[in-house]
Formats: C-alpha cells, sequence, structure tokens
C-alpha cells in the first residue's frame, strides 16, 4: 500500500462549444461588476470581441501581456487595473496572458477568469513564474488559481498548426512529468495518464486537419487534464531546464519544451519505470526507446527538436547548465553538471535523446504503484 495526500483543486471547468457565451453569467457569479480584460497584442482583436460580451461590466483591456511574464509588464498591468478600479480580470488567451493575471492576483487579489485559446495549460495550475533581468523564478500560490475557466473548443479552431502542435507538446509535458512528479497521487496518475493519450491521439490530426472539431477537442481535453495535473504534483528537471533556458535566453515557451522534452524523459527512463511505461502504451517504443518515439513523436508534428534553431546559443550550455543544479527540483534522478550538460547538448544540436541508465546506487527509491488499483 502506498501513502499519499491528494489536494482537490476548487477552479470551476467550463467545456465545450459555444461556452463563451456562460462568460457574462460566470462574471455574475463571481459577484463581479468591473472587469479588465487581458491578451497579448496578436490576441487583441479576439479578445475585445470576447470582452464586448460583458457590456458594461467591461471596463478596460490591457493588450500587453509578454512570454514569461516580465515584472516590468506586470507592474503596469496593476497601474492599469487599479486606475479603472477594476473588481475582476478577464484573461484571454495562453500562458502568457493568463499568466499576468496571475501575477495581477498576486500583487491585488482580484480574481480571474480564464478563456484558455492555447493547450497552455497555466489555467489550472497555482504556479507563477515571472522574470526580472534575465533570471525567470517560479512560486506555488494556491489563491491565484482562476475562479473559472471557460474552454471552448471553437476559439482553438483558428490556433495555427505549427503553433498548436509546440502548444500541444508544451502540455504533454506537463503530463508526462506529472507522471513522476512529487506529491504524486492515483487521482494524478489516471489524469495525467489519460492527458498522454488524448494529446498523443489528437495532435496528429490537429496539424494535418486543422478543422478537425473532434481532434481539437481532444487536444484541449488532454491540455486541461496536463495543466490540472501539473498543479496538483511538484516540477522536476523538466520544468527546472525550461525555465531556466526561457528566462536566461528568452527562448520561446512551448518550442522549448518540445525541445527538450525527450531528451528528460531518456535522462529520467531508468528511475522512473512506471511512469515511461504509460506514456509507451500510447506511443510504442522505436529503436532506442519511449524517449525516442517521443523524439519522432514531436518531429512528425513539425515541432522544433533542437535549441540552436530557437536562438540559444551553444556557448550557453555551460551557463545553463550551472544554473540547473543550483536548487533541487525534486527529481527522480539526481542531477549534476556533467548529466545536465549533456543533455542540454543533446537538445541543443537536435540529437536522437540518449538513455544512460545511472549505476543502482545512484537510483533513489520509488515506489511502483498498485496495478490494480491504477490500471483498472
Amino acid at each position: 500500500m502506498r501513502k499519499f495526500v491528494h489536494r482537490g483543486q476548487h477552479t470551476k471547468v467550463v467545456f465545450g462549444r459555444g461556452t463563451r457565451s456562460r462568460i457574462p453569467d460566470e462574471v455574475d457569479r463571481m459577484g463581479r461588476e468591473r472587469m479588465v480584460v487581458l491578451s497579448t497584442p496578436d490576441q487583441a482583436g479576439p479578445a475585445a470581441e470576447i470582452g464586448d460580451l460583458l457590456g458594461a461590466a467591461a471596463v478596460g483591456h490591457f493588450a500587453e501581456a509578454a512570454m514569461h511574464t516580465p515584472v516590468e509588464v506586470t507592474q503596469k498591468a496593476v497601474a492599469y487595473v487599479r486606475s479603472v478600479r477594476a473588481d475582476g480580470v478577464l484573461s484571454v488567451g495562453g500562458g502568457s496572458t493568463i499568466g499576468l493575471g496571475k501575477a495581477i492576483a498576486a500583487r491585488t487579489g482580484l480574481p480571474q477568469l480564464a478563456v484558455p485559446t492555447t493547450y497552455a495549460g497555466s489555467e489550472m495550475t497555482p504556479i507563477l513564474g515571472e522574470t526580472e533581468g534575465s533570471r525567470k523564478t517560479t512560486r506555488r500560490l494556491p489563491a491565484i488559481l482562476p475562479r473559472t475557466v471557460v474552454y471552448d473548443v471553437d476559439l482553438t479552431l483558428t490556433l495555427p498548426p505549427s503553433t498548436a502542435a509546440v502548444s500541444g507538446v508544451n502540455a504533454l509535458a506537463h503530463a508526462v512529468e506529472a507522471l513522476y512528479g512529487q506529491d504524486y497521487d492515483p487521482i494524478v496518475h489516471l489524469m495525467a495518464g489519460e492527458a498522454v493519450d488524448a494529446l498523443i491521439r489528437s495532435l496528429p490530426a490537429v496539424t494535418t486537419r486543422p478543422d478537425d472539431v473532434e481532434a481539437r477537442a481532444g487536444a484541449l481535453y488532454g491540455a486541461w487534464l496536463a495543466g490540472t495535473c501539473l498543479g496538483s504534483v511538484g516540477m522536476a528537471l523538466h520544468h527546472k531546464v525550461c525555465h531556466v533556458l526561457g528566462g536566461t535566453f528568452g527562448l520561446p515557451h512551448a518550442e522549448t519544451h518540445a525541445a527538450v522534452l525527450p531528451h528528460v524523459l531518456a535522462f529520467n527512463a531508468a528511475a522512473a519505470p512506471d511512469a515511461v511505461g504509460r506514456v509507451a502504451r500510447t506511443l510504442p517504443g522505436s529503436e532506442g526507446g519511449t524517449a525516442a518515439a517521443l523524439f519522432d513523436f514531436v518531429g512528425e508534428l513539425g515541432a522544433p527538436r533542437a535549441l540552436r534553431d530557437l536562438g540559444m546559443p551553444e556557448a550557453g550550455i555551460d551557463r545553463a547548465a550551472d544554473l540547473i543544479v543550483q536548487n533541487d527540483y525534486g527529481n527522480p534522478r539526481p542531477v549534476d553538471r556533467s548529466s545536465a550538460r549533456a543533455l542540454l547538448s543533446r537538445a541543443w544540436a537536435g540529437e536522437r535523446p540518449a538513455a544512460v541508465r545511472p549505476s543502482p546506487g545512484h537510483l533513489p527509491p520509488r515506489h511502483v504503484p498498485h496495478k490494480g488499483a491504477l490500471d483498472a
């Protein structure tokens, strides 16, 4: 028998097609009367259309959300929402916009209603990652979870296939890491496995048949589950690497996840066999194992597989390796500078991942979930 603690989340989720029509009612249920709409500059038009649904309850639009949630942007946004006496924010977009909503909530206590248009999953986590200078830091604040999340599949139909691919792999990374992350529990295992299944089965169709509503719905469903999992467990090596690379080199968030994920799975494979086995159910291993199959899957989606293609300088590998080992992220396999550098070098070059089995003395004790309870 394995001991565990499960923390249920209290975010209300509305999922379906055309669900944006329910946004005014959800704002009423939140008891809000003065909402500011948040978006990136690119999403300003669609966000304004959704804000129009609120009528007089929409008192402003801040359209300067940016990747990695820069502190200077947050400070400007906080000043704006205070100037219009807002009592809540309506975030329309992906992780950049929803991250800004969280940053505002952390500083003002204002509640957030999120309307995701990508598969980022940030809307389901109490995690806030912020960048100041060239350093990205994260913290977990349960109070910043969006009060309500409205998933409207129709809003994802215009997401370009290339963007959908990297956003979907970003969601897949949340689910994969949840399978071996700290604070693991049986519910998370089930949700993470379901998320892996939904994303791997849906994303190829999303990229080849962009108007396939069922595929879009499957990907959004998987992203919701994956984000919920990420919000329930402690992050491990994959997210540590991506936060370092994003904050230090300004690399695009989702694309970085796509390039890094197969290499981290390969690194952790021997220390987390139950997680690898769960992924392999839906993505059978090729020559080189499940991590290599994942690498091939990412390539088939047309997602980037080399950090150098995202703008990371080769000279930055050593600096990134130093930063990665500064803090322990509760990874199932211990990480030293040499192994971090080797992982980064392969990811930088876009090479197939290398599975290196650590010696038994370096493997931490792992409890294997009871198959009857978790695999039914």
